[in-house]
């Protein structure tokens, strides 16, 4: 593969004034990329906000030479997304390249959780993610051309005691990030995601001295700009991405049973074998279409 290098590329970053975004927006900066970095640099459960993280970030990035412009708009609401998307229109133009980075904490059991702490964690990632992808991918639909990266985690895939609300949320994002590839493959927009573990202001009280070592924000941008460059390969996929490790996360499912007459106490005598993980009788759907072809089949088999 040639040099990853994104000259004349346009790339917005949300949540670009310090952890992973910081190090994505000098990633992508580094090889050509033209940069909007945005940031309302608030505190990390969300509240509060400065203009310096951005513009600091975009001070680094025109210290190399690159080229940057700093956004402090909010993604929580519709005008933010679009006054974000507008701004790199404004300063460049175009927009190529999008990575869907910022969030906040709102952490607490379940029992416990208000919905102010659930309301405010989903319109940052999930409704944040709609609200700026929305104005920019139908500007990719437009030019024929378009990378979107969003940011899920493994809370949201596997679980984490305490994050009802950011789990729910980042599990919507790799949702998200199915449907859009299927709708954005004839023109040209593919759209992944990661599942990052970095050591930031949001990890550095829960990873452990150890780890946190290992897992620079660093190491993940490297697979962002990759996901994001024209010569990328794959589209609708979920990485876990931490310390150089890379793997796929993807969802599966069983061989499955089918049950003539179906009843609750059929299910139940059955439901170790519905359960069965056999990594070789396992299936991998790629669409609702799939699943119904699948569905569809198992059931003809008893017709």
């Amino acid at each position: 593969m040639s040099d990853i290098r994104f000259d004349g590329r346009v790339a917005i970053i949300t949540g670009a004034g310090g952890g992973l975004g910081r190090s994505h927006a000098l990633e992508l900066a580094r090889r050509g990329a033209q940069v909007l970095v945005n940031d309302l640099g608030g505190a990390v459960d969300g509240s509060g906000s400065s203009l310096s993280a951005a513009d600091l970030v975009v001070a680094e990035i025109t210290a190399f030479g690159g080229i940057a412009v700093a956004n402090h708009d909010s993604v929580a609401i519709a005008e933010g997304g679009a006054a974000i998307v507008q701004a790199a229109i404004d300063a460049f133009g175009r927009v190529d390249i999008l990575v869907n980075n910022a969030g906040i904490l709102r952490d607490k059991a379940f029992h416990k959780m208000d919905d102010t702490m659930i309301t405010a964690v989903i319109d940052v990632h999930l409704k944040g993610a709609f609200n700026v992808t929305g104005p920019a991918y139908r500007l990719m639909r437009e030019q024929g051309y378009g990378r979107i990266v969003s940011t899920s985690s493994a809370s949201g895939l596997f679980g984490n005691f305490g994050q009802a609300n950011y789990g729910a949320a980042k599990a919507g994002l790799a949702g998200l990030t199915r449907v859009l590839a299927l709708e954005g493959a004839s023109h040209n927009i593919k759209v992944n995601a990661i599942a990052p573990i970095a050591r930031t202001r949001m990890t550095e009280d829960i990873l452990g001295e150890d780890l946190a070592s290992k897992v620079s924000p660093e190491t993940v941008s490297p697979v962002v700009a990759y996901l994001a460059h024209e010569e990328c390969l794959v589209s609708g996929h979920i990485y876990s991405v931490a310390g150089g490790h890379v793997s796929r996360i993807f969802v599966a499912e069983t061989d499955g049973v089918t049950i003539p007459g179906i009843t609750a106490e059929k299910v139940g005598a059955k439901i170790t074998l519905i359960g069965d993980i056999d990594p070789d009788r396992q299936k991998v759907p790629a669409s609702l279409e799939d699943e119904t072809t699948i569905i569809a089949k198992a059931l003809a088999e008893i017709a």
